[in-house]
C-alpha cells in the first residue's frame, strides 16, 4: 500500500460504512463522507455532510421521559450524481457484474477517486471514473468529475445531478429511536441554465445553510449544451439531462458546488453568496489545482515522515490527513472545536469531549494559532460554565463533559446499552476531569507558543475560574490535614458509584486530585507571570483574595492521594476493597471483551463491583505530565515517587484495563515508551489500526476518533523523540523504536522553526527562518543555540559533538523540506501576529 495513498480494490458493500468514515473529504469548515455519488443513503451507504459548529436540538420521549439531545446536523446531500443508458436502470454497484474496481483516497492533495468497470445485465461493458475534493484552501466550494467510457456499446445516456435535502440524521443505529428530522427547506430554484440552488434551515438553532451547484458536460475540452429537465420535490432540486455517448469516447461531468450559511463571517445572505459564487467558478482542474496546492503547504507544516515501514507511514498520514480535515486553518475564525468523532459521522452527537487533550499537542507545534481559535471556543463558553457550577453549588467555572452549541451540559441522562436493550442511567456528567484537561490545554499552548497576549486575556481567567472550581468542591480533612474531593468520576468510565451505593461518583479519584495539585501550582504561577496591572485587573474582577490565594497553595501540598498495597496509588479511595475480576474466563466466553460494562450490564453484573479499568485512569497521570512535573508534584505531596514505584504502578493498572476505549492504547503506548519498548510499540501499532481495522465492531462507521488519531502522532513526537519544552528550550530525549530506522518532522515553538530528523543513534536540529533570532534546544542535559540556516548533528551515545554548527548547505534537500515564505504565508501566521476575537 502506497505512503500516500488508502487504497481499496475490491467492493464489499458490508465495508461500505467503515470505508465513507475513513475516506472522508472535509476541510475544517465542512466535513463530506466517502459514499458514491450516485448512492442514497440505505442499509450500506450513508452520504453525511457535517457543518462545523452545526448543531440543532431535537425533543423525544424516552422510557417515559422527555429528552431533549442535540446533534451535528447531517445537512444535505450535495454529491448526488447518477447515471443509466437509455434501456437501463440507474447505476447500482450491488445490481452489476463488477469486473474491476478500485477506490483511493490521495493523502497528499485531499482527494478521492474511485474507478469501477461494470457488466450490466443487457452486457454493456462501462467503465465509471470519479473523482472528487472539499477545497482546503477556498472552503466554500467542493467538486465532483465523473468520466463516463461506453466499452462496447453506444447508445444515449441520462445522468441526474441533485441537491438533496430530504436527508436525517440516521447514521447511529442505536439513536434512531431518537427524533432525527433536524433540517426544514426554505426553498429551491433553477439558476439560468446549468445551475439549482437549495436553502435549508435547522430546525430549532436556526442555522441557515445555501448550496448551490452548476452540473456541466465535456467532450475533452469541449462544452457539450444538452437539453435540461428540472426535477424538483419538498427538500430536492435536481437537474436531468440526456446525451449520446460513442463507444470508446468518454464523456465528462463536472459538477461544481458552493456551500455558505448565516454562521459565516463576511457575507450579505448565505442563499445570495452561494449562487454568486457558483456561477463565476472555474472548472474541476483550474479548482483542484489550488486545492492541491493548500494541501502541499498544509503537508510541509505536518508530515512525519519515517523509514522502515510503509505501512505505518501511510496510516500515520491517514490519522494526520484526517486531523487537518476536522480542524484547518479554515477553523481559525469559526467557534467550534474538536468532535470526538470529527466530522466524519455521527456517533456521540458530535459533541466536544476532552479529545483536545491528545490533539492540541499535535497542533500545538504545527499550527498553533489552530489551537488557540479551539481555546476561544472554550473562553466563549465560560459564562455558562460559571453558572453550571453556581447551580451546583460551587465557585469558579465548571465546564461540561460534553459540549456542543453553547456551552450547556449535552451528557445524555440515559444510554442505551444495544448488548441488553436496556435505557440506563448516565452519569458520565461527573466526569469533572475535563475541567482540568481544559487548563491544563491551556497551560500547555502558552508553554509551547509563550503566547503571553492569550494568557493574559483568555487563557489566565479559564485556569483561575476552573482553579477557583476545584478549591470550592474540596473539603479539608482535619484528621488527615488533608484536602479530599468526593462525587466524582475518573476517566475509568467503567466505576460510576460504590457498590451498592445509591449516590454516583467517587472520593479522592487519585487522578483528579494529583492533577488539582498540579493546577493548583499552575493558577499561583500565573498570577506571578502576568503584569501587576493585569493580574490586579484579574484578581478584582474575580474577588480572587489572599485567603483564596493561600488555600490554592495548601491545595498544591496537601491533596490526599489514597494508596495500596505496596506503593500503588489508589484509583480512587477504597479501590483496593472491590473484587478482583476473572479476565481468562470472559476472554475465552466473549473473546473481545473491550466493552465489559456493556457485557456486565447485559448479565445483571456490574464493573463497580470490581478492580477493572475501561481505559487508563490513574495511568493518565504519566501521559499528561512529564517525568519532571510527576517527581515535583509528588514531591511537594510529601509522598516522593521514583521510577520503579512508576513502572509497578503502570503494570498493575495495565493488567487491570480492558482498553475499552481506543484511546487507552495511545496513553499505554506512550507510558511504556521508556519501560517496555517492545510492548509500547504493540500498544501504538493497536491504536495505528484501530479505526483502519474498526476494531469496535462498527464504531468507526459511525465516526473516527479524533483523539487516537493525533495520539499516535504525539507518542512518535512524545516518546520517540522525547520532545518537551521548557522555557523555550526544545528538549530531546530521543529512543527510536527498533521498527523503525529514522523519523523527520518540523516542529514551530516560541517563534522558532526547527527540523528534527532522529535515527537509532544520531539526532540531527535544522534551524529554520522564524521569529526567534536563535532556536535552542536541549540534549543529554546540554543546552545547544542554533542561527537560522544552522544545522547541527549529535550522537545519542552523550558524546559532545564533533564540532560546531554545519552549513544549512549540508541539510540533504529532503530534509531540509525548505518552506518558502510566499507558499506559507497562507497557511498560517506568527500567533502574536494574527490574535483571534473570542
Amino acid at each position: 500500500m502506497p505512503a500516500w495513498s488508502l487504497v481499496y480494490e475490491e467492493f464489499d458493500p458490508g465495508q461500505e460504512a467503515l470505508r465513507e468514515a475513513l475516506t472522508t473529504l472535509g476541510n475544517g469548515y465542512i466535513g463530506t463522507r466517502g459514499a458514491a455519488e450516485e448512492a442514497d443513503a440505505d442499509d450500506f451507504h450513508y452520504p453525511g455532510t457535517y457543518l462545523a459548529g452545526g448543531y440543532n436540538r431535537l425533543p423525544t420521549e424516552v422510557a417515559g421521559r422527555d429528552i431533549e439531545n442535540e446533534d451535528l446536523v447531517n445537512f444535505p446531500n450535495w454529491l448526488s450524481v447518477k447515471f443509466r443508458p437509455d434501456t437501463g436502470d440507474w447505476f447500482n454497484l450491488m445490481a452489476v457484474e463488477v469486473l474491476s474496481y478500485r477506490k483511493e483516497l490521495h493523502l497528499d492533495e485531499g482527494m478521492l477517486e474511485r474507478t469501477v468497470r461494470f457488466r450490466d445485465p443487457q452486457d454493456r461493458e462501462t467503465t465509471l471514473r470519479t473523482r472528487r475534493f472539499v477545497h482546503m484552501g477556498q472552503p466554500h466550494f467542493a467538486a465532483v468529475q465523473v468520466d463516463i467510457t461506453a466499452e462496447n456499446w453506444s447508445g444515449k445516456v441520462h445522468i441526474r445531478s441533485a441537491l438533496d435535502g430530504r436527508v436525517i440524521n440516521h447514521g447511529v443505529p442505536r439513536y434512531r429511536q431518537l427524533n432525527s428530522q433536524h433540517l426544514e427547506t426554505l426553498g429551491t430554484r433553477s439558476l439560468d441554465h446549468e445551475g439549482m440552488s437549495l436553502h435549508v434551515q435547522t430546525t430549532q438553532s436556526q442555522i441557515r445553510m445555501a448550496l448551490a451547484a452548476r452540473t456541466r458536460v465535456f467532450e475533452g475540452n469541449r462544452s457539450v449544451r444538452i437539453d435540461r429537465h428540472l426535477l424538483e420535490e419538498p427538500g430536492y432540486i435536481g437537474e436531468q439531462m440526456a446525451f449520446h455517448l460513442e463507444q470508446g469516447a468518454p464523456i465528462t461531468v463536472e459538477k461544481t458546488v458552493a456551500i455558505y450559511t448565516s454562521k459565516d463571517s463576511g457575507i450579505t445572505e448565505c442563499l445570495q453568496e452561494a449562487e454568486e459564487a457558483v456561477l463565476t467558478v472555474g472548472r474541476f482542474e483550474e479548482l483542484r489545482k489550488s486545492h492541491t496546492n493548500a494541501w502541499k503547504h498544509l503537508w510541509r507544516r505536518c508530515d512525519v515522515s519515517i523509514e522502515g515501514d510503509e505501512y505505518v507511514q501511510m496510516l500515520l498520514r491517514l490519522h494526520i490527513f484526517h486531523i487537518l480535515q476536522t480542524v484547518s486553518p479554515n477553523t481559525r475564525d469559526l467557534d467550534f472545536s474538536v468532535p470526538a468523532r470529527g466530522l466524519h459521522g455521527e456517533a456521540y452527537r458530535g459533541h466536544v469531549f476532552w479529545d483536545e487533550l491528545y490533539v492540541f499537542p499535535v497542533l500545538n507545534l504545527r499550527m498553533p494559532e489552530i489551537t488557540r481559535a479551539m481555546l476561544l471556543y472554550r473562553y466563549r463558553r465560560l459564562p455558562a460554565a460559571r453558572e453550571a457550577a453556581r447551580q451546583e453549588g460551587f465557585g469558579g467555572a465548571m465546564f461540561p463533559w460534553q459540549s456542543g452549541s453553547n456551552g450547556r451540559e449535552e451528557s445524555q441522562l440515559l444510554h442505551l446499552n444495544p448488548k441488553s436493550g436496556h435505557w440506563l442511567p448516565d452519569d458520565s456528567r461527573l466526569q469533572r476531569h475535563v475541567n482540568l484537561a481544559i487548563a491544563y490545554n491551556v497551560w500547555r499552548y502558552f508553554e509551547t507558543t509563550d503566547d503571553i497576549e492569550f494568557l493574559s486575556l483568555y487563557g489566565a481567567e479559564m485556569l483561575l475560574d476552573i482553579t477557583r472550581f476545584w478549591s470550592s468542591v474540596a473539603d479539608y480533612n482535619d484528621e488527615l490535614d488533608r484536602y479530599e474531593i468526593h462525587g466524582v468520576m475518573g476517566p475509568d468510565e467503567y466505576h460510576e458509584r460504590y457498590p451498592d451505593a445509591e449516590e454516583a461518583g467517587f472520593s479522592n479519584n487519585a487522578y483528579t486530585n494529583v492533577m488539582v495539585a498540579w493546577l493548583c501550582r499552575r493558577a499561583l504561577e500565573v498570577l506571578e507571570l502576568l503584569d501587576d496591572v493585569r493580574t490586579a485587573e484579574l484578581t478584582e474582577r474575580l474577588d480572587i483574595g489572599a485567603a483564596e490565594i493561600g488555600r490554592w497553595h495548601e491545595m498544591s501540598t496537601k491533596m490526599h492521594v489514597p494508596f495500596h498495597g505496596d506503593g500503588i496509588i489508589s484509583q480512587f479511595e477504597g479501590y483496593d476493597e472491590l473484587e478482583e475480576f476473572d479476565w481468562e474466563r470472559y476472554r475465552e466466553e466473549y473473546g473481545n471483551i473491550q466493552r465489559l460494562d456493556r457485557i456486565l450490564e447485559a448479565e445483571g453484573d456490574t464493573p463497580n463491583r470490581y478492580k477493572l479499568s475501561k481505559q487508563a485512569d490513574l495511568v493518565m497521570l504519566f501521559y499528561m505530565l512529564s517525568r519532571q512535573e510527576i517527581g515535583d508534584v509528588f514531591e511537594r505531596l510529601g509522598h516522593p515517587i521514583d521510577d520503579d514505584q512508576i513502572r509497578r504502578n503502570i503494570e498493575y493498572y495495565m493488567h487491570r484495563t480492558s482498553h475499552g476505549s481506543t484511546l487507552s492504547q495511545v496513553v499505554h503506548a506512550s507510558v511504556l515508551a521508556r519501560i517496555d519498548p517492545q510492548q509500547s510499540w504493540e500498544r501504538f501499532m493497536d491504536a495505528l489500526q484501530s479505526d483502519l481495522n474498526d476494531v469496535q465492531g462498527g464504531t468507526t462507521a459511525e465516526g473516527i476518533h479524533t483523539g487516537v488519531m493525533a495520539g499516535t502522532v504525539d507518542i512518535l513526537q512524545r516518546g520517540a523523540c522525547g520532545l518537551t519544552i521548557d522555557d523555550g528550550v526544545v528538549w530531546l530525549d530521543p529512543h527510536l523504536p527498533e521498527q523503525l530506522e529514522s523519523l523527520h518532522m518540523n516542529v514551530r515553538t516560541h517563534g522558532q522553526r526547527l527540523d528534527l530528523r532522529v535515527t537509532g543513534d544520531r539526532v540531527r536540529v535544522s534551524s529554520r527562518k522564524g521569529r526567534s533570532e536563535l532556536a535552542r534546544f536541549g540534549l543529554g542535559g546540554e543546552v545547544y543555540t542554533l542561527a537560522p540556516g544552522e544545522s547541527m548533528e549529535l550522537p545519542l551515545d552523550g558524546t559532545p559533538p564533533a564540532d560546531r554548527p554545519a552549513d544549512a548547505e549540508d541539510v540533504d534537500e529532503d530534509d531540509a523540506r525548505d518552506v518558502d515564505e510566499d507558499d506559507a504565508r497562507d497557511v498560517d501566521e506568527d500567533v502574536d501576529e494574527a490574535p483571534a476575537n473570542p
